[in-house]
Parts: structure tokens; sequence; C-alpha cells
């Protein structure tokens, strides 16, 4: 796994190259345009949020004595609990709103690497399925990845060894990115649950594509509008490589 999950990061590199290569920023477009607005509005709902959630946390210590320093706390812990969730539903929200528009993209990069594709129709229909798919699938992981992280959230604040409960939370945050990156190939392929069982046993290349999906997201504004583009050329590559480990390596020497 630590292989795959090196090979989901390493793919960030070449993504670049693959955009201009194929010329397919155009296509990102209008998802870099629902990326911006999406981002917009859950940072500005977590802002008022946060407040508001740092006062109900203050509100239940009933002494006069450590008011203010357990106020400053409160609102502290309240933006890391708003940060939190607002990534998590950010990011499931923006991959399902998206899928129509992703995988005609994945379609273009699997004919350069692979040489033909597997489709499952074309227009309105196609599109409409796509859509429903995105809306499962991540509804799917984000009720998961929520269970997931509310523990290790709460186990976070055990002294001395809360960073590593931290860590568990960007594992996991990476895992279901990468997952929903991922389902834009694999939809032409695979039904919802074969689809699950595919990236469970290749967790690394979810993971690895994930971790710098996470990362690029917490760069200020250029984040959310570079993240979809470089993720989802990456996750394409390397699940074409799970797929197709023998055609894509000698497509790549005649390319």
């Amino acid at each position: 796994m630590t292989q795959n999950i090196f090979n989901g990061i390493q793919a960030y590199f070449s993504a670049f190259t693959t955009l201009n290569k194929l010329n397919l920023w155009r296509y990102f477009a209008i998802p870099i345009g629902i990326s911006f607005l999406l981002g917009i509005f859950i940072l500005f709902t977590a802002y008022g949020l946060s407040d508001n959630l740092g006062s109900y946390i203050a509100s239940t210590w009933g002494f006069n004595w450590g008011k203010e320093t357990v106020t400053s706390i409160s609102y502290f812990i309240g933006g890391l609990v708003v940060l939190a969730f607002g990534i998590v539903i950010f990011k499931h929200v923006l991959m399902a709103v998206v899928a129509p528009f992703m995988s005609p993209i994945s379609e273009k990069i699997e004919l350069h690497f692979i040489g033909n594709v597997s489709k499952k129709g074309t227009g309105i229909k196609a599109q409409t399925s796509a859509l429903a798919r995105g809306i499962r699938i991540n509804l799917r992981n984000l009720i998961l990845e929520i269970l997931f992280i509310i523990p290790f959230f709460i186990f976070s604040f055990i002294p001395l060894i809360g960073f590593i409960f931290v860590f568990f939370i960007f594992i996991v945050q990476s895992y279901y990115a990468g997952f929903g990156n991922m389902d834009y190939t694999l939809e032409r392929y695979f039904s919802y649950g074969e689809s699950v069982y595919f990236v469970k046993t290749h967790k690394g290349i979810a993971i690895g594509n994930g971790i710098v999906f996470m990362l690029i997201l917490l760069i200020p504004v250029i984040g959310i509008l570079i993240v979809l583009p470089l993720s989802v050329v990456a996750s394409t590559t390397e699940t074409l490589k799970a797929l197709h480990p023998e055609k894509f390596a000698k497509n790549q020497l005649s390319l």
C-alpha cells in the first residue's frame, strides 16, 4: 500500500503536463467556477457558525473565574470543529455536483493513455446518471467519514498523544477525497458496489491522491481553483494504471 500512496502523490507531478498537452484546462471552467462559489459560501457560513458554536460551548461554563480563558478556548474549539466539518462537506458536495463534467475529462485522459475508452453512453442521460452516482458515492463517503472523524476529533484533545488522532483525521479525509476522484474513471467499468470494492483493494492510490488534494485545498483561494484539475488528472492516471497495467505501460512507451 505504501508504494501506491507514493504513486498517488507522484501522479500530481505529471498532472500539469497532461493538462497542457491535452488542452484540458478549458473543460474545467465550469467546475472551477462551481468550486469557487461553493468555497466562498462554505467559508462565510463556517465563519458565522464558528462564533455561534464557540458562544454555546462557553455558555456551558457556569463559573465566573476563568471565564475569559474558557471563552477564548471555546471559540478556538468552535473554529476547529467548523473548519474540519466544513472541509468535509465542501469536498463531497463539490465532487458530487461536478461529476457530469469530470467523467468526459476522464474519458479524454483514458483515450490518450490507453487508446480506447470504456463508455456507458453520452448526452443528458449519461450526465444525469453521472450526477446520480456522484451523489450516491459522496453521500455514502460523507456519512462514513463523519462517523470516523468524530471520535478521532474528541481523542485529539488528549494531552501528548492527541496529535496522532489529528493525523488519523487527515488520512481519513484524504482516503475519501481520493475515493471520489477515482470514481470518475471507475464509473465506466464497475457498478456502485464493485467500485467500492475496487477502492478498498487499492486504498493506497486513494490516500495518495487525497493527501495532495487536501493539502492543495488548504491553500487560500488558489487551492479551490486548482484542486479539481490536478486531482482528477492525477487520480485518472493512477486508476488507469491499476485497471490496465500492461496496456498503460505499452502505450506510455509509444507516446
